[in-house]
């Protein structure tokens, strides 16, 4: 039993030893985002005035930073030095006028600085010459009237510049201010007050990218070789722009031309500049708004040596009408035709498309078709891959209505007003993959609607009219893996509802009317659903027993069931998720559950994301066990849930939780001892709940203060019983136990004063017998002590670190083993094989005494530590006079402060001093030493009191000998 005991606490002290860690933090106006381990904070629309309020306790370690919709008004020097290791930095939509010298030093390694949306009027030299590896800078939606030439001038690997809306007039200081940027590829400078592009420094010729669109630029003035390493140039919305403006310009490298809502004639401009690639120029917004144009523009195009285009863009051009021969001419296209945003009322099965049969996609998004015709006897285009009709007005759609298309991968009908779609409508189309048919009017699905599509693997059909869900509707669709119901006015599925959805993974039946879950229709989808969204509808149970609707649902991993109207799921049946072993994911929120049962959540072993939030009626207290299966369970929230109280009960279970939000419950304490065994818990969330400032949550505040678990806004919690203070700075000084220890001493006291007359009179020969007994006693005792010590294997066990070996090898071996002393040393008497903490716990207990030879190189030992904690175990524990400390060197006692063992065993005992060669005269020093330690040794381990004063007295006796010898030398140090 006592070797069992002493394994118990050598493990204990191992363990206690090398796990020192705190328990959690806060940060005052941020929020770290859970798992970026110390990288990513987050601070919006915090009340503080200066930027050291926000981020002055964020850690070195962050590498992302957000300070969104504050109140800040400038950047003061030094603001972000502590944060050496910033790669973004994010503070837009501020109030920040100034940025001033050094107020972003010491970020050499920041990547993005955004500073959108703020009221910055100019930019100086001073203000980034610190971030030298700055590769974006975002500028936009400020007040920038002025740039100086040195801006930039310190930003070398700058690439990316935006200065969009802006008040900027003056371009050539723009260019002069970015000319020596070597590595800038995009400027955009849109949304200014440029009136002209004139400028004496050449743009860099990294410069790949200019935005100039929606200024006020009437004339280029730029030389002619000024654009000509732009590949892509932004000249949109000058309204005054013309023609004028290209006269001689060189855009050989340009691939990319957007000319949108400018004065300027397109196909003028293809004459003027022979040199320019032109399959990649946006022909949106020029006016052309007649068929005769588009062809004009097209024949201008044939022109060139290129027989093919790969995309042409002609939105907002006003176009009514396209004839059979308008495309005729122009180079072929083989990517995008975009025709969104004009006034086409009709495609008439694409017959403008005639010459164009390699096209893959065609986009004729807000325009006013209100009817799909039948095509069945047109023109077929085998290489059209992608049609889009979104946003338009289309009321019906004829049966054949896509067979001049029959090689369609995805159609998008979505966003129209589609009432009828005939039975034969998709007819043809097996190959289509993706179909939109979301916001629309459509409330009839027919059997036969989707019976050629056997290739369809996604299926929107949100947002119509639909009420139910007809037998065989979608029996074809054998490879259909999303299937999007959710929006409609569904009441009703039919027993063969998804019959044939023999692939399908997501079930989307969200806001619809359903009162139940069929769990025989959704149970048909075992082999392979895996995400079901039931939020929103009608769902509600009467009784505790019911058969759980999911038993088969083995592979769901996503399920929602939030926000059941009109007044959510008031009960959960018995075991009413029970089957769903796979479930990742389980949303709950917006109920008002009245109770849910232990067993509620038993099945749910592989849960990691669990929501309950305002699901409760009233006060809700959760059933012991609850959570009790749940140990992979990384998130949980249960906001708003009304619970009271934080138990191990309840929550103890949770061993995997990482992010737990608790806010706006009635809990006034939480406990601590629950907290700390919930290891991987990373982020705490209790804004909302009243914890109470008095003695119960001490230590709770006192565990907010350690670092491992992010309480959100710690620094923002009031107090709901002392107004205008806050609980992390409540006193609790008054919490202590030292008056109810300083009542019951007193009391003890008092009691005893009282009874001695008494007992002295009535009791005293009695006492005095008593006395005799116990002293022979004790004498019998003390001496099988002494017997027991007799039989000890080694007079001292050694404990050192092996840097020390050499003083332990050539002095202390030769000078104790030399008179008689028996020495255990681990190199020499350590049983070979035997586990290392064995040996040393054998050591301890068969040796009289325990030698420390302490240094440097001992303290910093893990093994000589566990040694001198065992040895100081017996010392206080077992009353055994065993340890005796021997300095090599001289420690100050600060380094001794986190050896609480050993500085309580100097307080108690006296240690020695082995004399350095500085001392008076080190011979008779050391010879002092050997005599004193030579004593130690001897001295009994268990002494009476009387013997132990005797001892006492002769040893202080024979010290101020020594000390008289030693001529005032400290080399016996006594606490």
């Amino acid at each position: 039993m006592a070797s069992y005991r002493k394994q118990i606490l050598i493990s204990v002290t191992i363990v206690a030893s090398i796990f020192q860690f705190g328990m959690s933090y806060s940060f005052r106006n941020c929020i770290e985002r859970p798992g970026s381990y110390h990288r990513n904070f987050t601070c919006i629309k915090r009340l503080e005035q200066t930027i050291n309020a926000i981020v002055g306790d964020i850690p070195a370690s962050a590498t992302t930073l957000t300070i969104s919709d504050c109140t800040l008004v400038n950047i003061p020097p030094q603001s972000f030095s502590h944060l050496p290791e910033l790669r973004t930095l994010l503070l837009t939509n501020n109030h920040m006028r100034y940025i001033q010298e050094d107020g972003f030093a010491n970020l050499r390694y920041l990547r993005t600085l955004n500073l959108s949306s703020n009221y910055i009027v100019s930019l100086n030299s001073y203000m980034f010459h610190d971030l030298q590896n700055l590769s974006k800078l975002i500028l936009a939606d400020n007040r920038l009237k002025n740039i100086s030439s040195d801006s930039f001038s310190s930003l070398s690997k700058l690439q990316f510049l935006d200065l969009r809306k802006n008040e900027l007039m003056n371009f050539s200081a723009v260019v002069h201010s970015i000319s020596n940027l070597k590595e800038l590829k995009s400027l955009d400078i849109s949304s200014n007050k440029l009136v002209t592009l004139y400028h004496s420094d050449r743009l860099p010729q990294s410069l790949s990218c200019l935005y100039l669109g929606n200024n006020m630029l009437t004339t280029l003035e730029c030389r002619n070789d000024s654009l000509s390493s732009v590949k892509v140039l932004d000249l949109s919305f000058n309204t005054r722009l013309s023609n004028q403006a290209f006269f001689g310009l060189n855009l050989s490298n340009l691939t990319y031309l957007r000319l949108r809502s400018t004065n300027i004639s397109i196909v003028t401009l293809l004459n003027q500049t022979k040199g320019m690639m032109t399959w990649y120029i946006d022909f949106s917004g020029l006016g052309l708004t007649e068929p005769q144009m588009v062809a004009s523009l097209c024949k201008q195009l044939s022109y060139y040596p290129n027989k093919y285009i790969k995309r042409i863009l002609l939105q907002k051009n006003k176009l009514k009408g396209l004839n059979n021969n308008t495309l005729s001419d122009c180079p072929r296209i083989t990517n995008v035709l975009d025709l969104s945003f004009n006034e086409l009322k009709s495609t008439n099965c694409l017959q403008f498309l005639e010459g164009q049969k390699y096209l893959a996609k065609l986009i004729v998004e807000h325009n006013h078709f209100t009817r799909l015709i039948n095509c069945k006897n047109h023109t077929r285009f085998f290489h059209l891959k992608e049609l889009s009709y979104r946003y338009n007005r289309i009321l019906e759609v004829s049966p054949f209505a896509f067979s001049h298309a029959p090689k369609l991968t995805t159609l998008k009908l979505n966003i129209n007003i589609i009432a009828y779609l005939d039975h034969k409508a998709l007819n043809g189309l097996k190959d289509l993959v993706i179909l939109r048919l979301d916001n629309n009017l459509l409330t009839d699905l027919y059997n036969d609607s989707f019976k050629d599509l056997h290739s369809l693997q996604t299926l929107n059909l949100r947002n119509n009219q639909i009420s139910v869900i007809f037998n065989n509707t979608f029996y074809f669709l054998r490879n259909l893996s999303i299937l999007d119901l959710g929006g409609n006015k569904i009441a009703h599925l039919m027993p063969l509802a998804f019959e044939g959805l023999d692939s399908l993974k997501n079930l989307y039946l969200d806001r619809n009317r359903l009162g139940k879950i069929d769990g025989q229709l959704i149970g048909s989808l075992h082999r392979t659903l895996q995400v079901l969204d039931l939020q929103g509808n009608f769902i509600r149970y009467k009784t505790d027993y019911a058969r759980s609707p999911f038993v088969n649902l083995t592979k769901l991993t996503d399920l929602k069931l939030d926000g059941q109207r009109p007044y959510g799921i008031t009960l959960l049946p018995h075991a009413f998720f029970r089957g769903l072993t796979s479930l990742k994911s389980l949303y709950l929120t917006n109920n008002r559950i009245s109770s849910l049962s232990s067993d509620t959540f038993d099945d749910l072993k592989n849960l990691t994301f669990l929501t309950l939030d305002d699901s409760c009626v009233g006060v809700a207290q959760l059933k012991p066990g609850i959570f009790k299966n749940l140990q992979k369970l990384e998130i949980l929230t249960v906001e708003n849930m009304g619970i009271g109280s934080f138990s191990k009960e309840v929550f103890g279970n949770l061993t995997g939780l990482k992010k737990l939000n608790l806010n706006k419950n009635t809990m006034q304490t939480l406990d601590v001892d629950l907290l700390e065994n919930l290891t991987n818990l990373q982020y705490l969330d209790v804004r909302g709940t009243p914890l109470s400032c008095n003695c119960p949550n001490s230590e709770l505040q006192n565990w907010t203060k350690n670092e491992r678990v992010q309480i959100v806004y710690l620094y923002n919690l009031t107090c709901p019983d002392v107004k205008g203070s806050y609980f992390y700075n409540f006193d609790n000084h008054v919490c202590s136990d030292f008056g109810v220890y300083w009542f019951a001493s007193t009391y003890v006291v008092t009691l005893v004063l009282t009874l001695l007359p008494l007992l002295y009179v009535k009791l005293y020969w009695k006492f005095k017998y008593g006395y005799y007994v116990f002293r022979s006693w004790f004498g019998e005792q003390w001496r099988r002590l002494r017997e027991e010590e007799e039989r000890c294997t080694y007079d001292a066990f050694i404990s050192y670190n092996s840097a020390d070996e050499a003083w332990v090898m050539e002095q202390l071996l030769p000078n104790l083993e030399g008179s008689g002393f028996r020495l255990c040393l681990h190199h020499r008497d350590f049983e070979p094989g035997r586990n290392i903490v064995d040996n040393i716990v054998a050591a301890v207990y068969n040796s009289r005494k325990t030698v420390c030879v302490v240094s440097q190189n001992f303290l910093r030992s893990e093994w000589c530590s566990l040694e001198i904690q065992l040895a100081s175990y017996r010392l206080f524990d077992e009353m055994q006079d065993v340890l005796l400390l021997v300095f090599l060197e001289y420690i100050h006692e600060r380094q001794l402060s986190a050896y609480h063992r050993m500085r309580k065993v100097m307080l108690k005992k006296t240690y020695i001093q082995w004399p350095g060669v500085d001392c008076t005269d080190p011979n008779k020093a050391r010879e002092l030493f050997w005599k004193q330690l030579k004593r130690a040794l001897r001295s009994s381990n268990s002494k009476s009191q009387d013997e132990e004063q005797v001892d006492e007295n002769d040893q202080n006796e024979q010290q101020q000998d020594d000390q008289a010898q030693m001529d005032d030398e400290p080399y016996y140090l006594m606490p």
